[in-house]
């Protein structure tokens, strides 16, 4: 016997006064934007004032929202509906600015000449660009920043795509080893030991490692991250207090994670992943939405019968009526070997996580371009 999961029901979700964050993970190209898009605007039609934050780099979600484009400050979302009495709700979206975000952090916790002397350095411009982990931490940094500020009532992340997503869990534990390594430490000996005699003792104690750093980056890249280091030696505690608040705010309860699969092999083995490794980290999984499910509405006519129907239809006397019926049939045929193929997948991930919750959204004909797309998939969170 086939175990039934769990019903997700998004809308007692969103609807629960306690939830503060929701974050969607899952792997690339399943719809996780979307269906942030869609958690978010359903929450402020029904009350609630909502930020949507993603740090999917793709623009989908501005486009969606009919917005010309998102930045590091949220933007109010235009045609939500708060005509239900008392309700009242909002929604505002943006999109993470990686390097801003740090450079905020920098201005917010440096005095002015240490701040213009940091955002200047080279090593520090590379590092709030492109440095591997960049973008999660400061996801990280973006919502204990949207939390602490208090505005909204419910902030809704959308995570970056693929295995990734959970880098956003990662991040602070990454960063925090590279701003405490060795290396670092190493290089900010000798401001610390003072001048010419830091140096002299630098190079007693360590000239072969600095020598080979030196032949492997440069000597201008280890000057420029020797002044970053000194300049931000001041910040890194709290770097990681910050993380770490975020970190258990992420575990708290109030937070709830919803992980997105598409109905095929690949997604749901991603999202087995992100399940079992946000149990053994002890975050709040609300359950998983398998976006893009396709059904029929002639589901009781079988694909076998269907092309039986149109074997039978071809021995006939040809015409253009009969044609398009043996097209159709086949069409048919073709849609419910996809619908069982979907169902035997979903029914899979069920026999392995059979605690876990889960919604299904069916598959739309068109791309989801704006909030009138993004209203009919809420319609599914009931």
């Amino acid at each position: 016997m086939t175990a039934k999961p769990t019903p997700l029901v998004i809308d007692r979700l969103i609807d629960d006064r306690r939830t503060r964050v929701i974050v969607c993970c899952g792997s690339g190209g399943v719809g996780k934007t979307t269906i942030a898009a869609a958690v978010g605007l359903r929450a402020a039609e029904r009350g609630r004032h909502v930020v949507v934050l993603t740090v999917d780099p793709a623009r989908r979600l501005a486009q969606s929202m009919g917005l010309t484009s998102l930045d590091n400050t949220p933007r109010p979302v235009r045609g939500v509906r708060t005509g239900r009495a008392g309700d009242g709700g909002s929604m505002h979206a943006m999109m993470l600015d990686m390097k801003r975000t740090f450079d905020e952090i920098v201005e917010a916790h440096a005095d002015p000449d240490r701040a213009t002397q940091i955002l200047a350095n080279p090593f520090y411009q590379s590092l709030s660009s492109s440095f591997a982990g960049t973008q999660e931490y400061m996801a990280m940094e973006k919502l204990g920043q949207l939390r602490r500020a208090d505005e909204w009532d419910l902030i809704v992340v959308d995570t970056p795509p693929s295995r990734s997503a959970l880098d956003f869990l990662d991040a602070p534990a990454r960063l925090g080893r590279f701003l405490d390594g060795r290396l670092l430490r190493l290089l900010l000996a000798p401001a610390k030991l003072g001048g010419r005699t830091g140096l002299k003792v630098l190079n007693i104690g360590f000239g072969m490692i600095t020598g080979v750093v030196t032949k492997i980056i440069g000597s201008q890249l280890l000057r420029d991250v020797q002044t970053f280091v000194s300049a931000m030696d001041t910040m890194f505690g709290g770097f990681r207090e910050r993380a770490e608040y975020t970190y258990q705010l992420l575990r708290a309860p109030g937070t709830s994670f919803l992980v997105i699969a598409g109905p095929e092999h690949d997604a749901l083995r991603e999202a087995s992943y992100f399940v079992e490794r946000l149990e053994r980290d002890g975050m709040p999984l609300a359950g998983l939405i398998l976006n893009r499910v396709h059904r029929s509405p002639a589901a009781r006519l079988s694909a076998a019968r269907s092309l039986a129907a149109a074997e039978t239809l071809q021995g006939l006397a040809d015409s253009e009526s009969s044609a398009l019926a043996i097209t159709a049939l086949r069409l048919h045929a073709e849609r419910m070997r996809q619908v069982a193929s979907e169902q035997r997948l979903a029914e899979r991930f069920t026999a392995a996580h059979p605690l876990v919750p889960v919604a299904q959204i069916p598959a739309q004909p068109d791309d989801v371009h704006d909030i009138d797309g993004l209203r009919v998939i809420g319609t599914a969170f009931e």
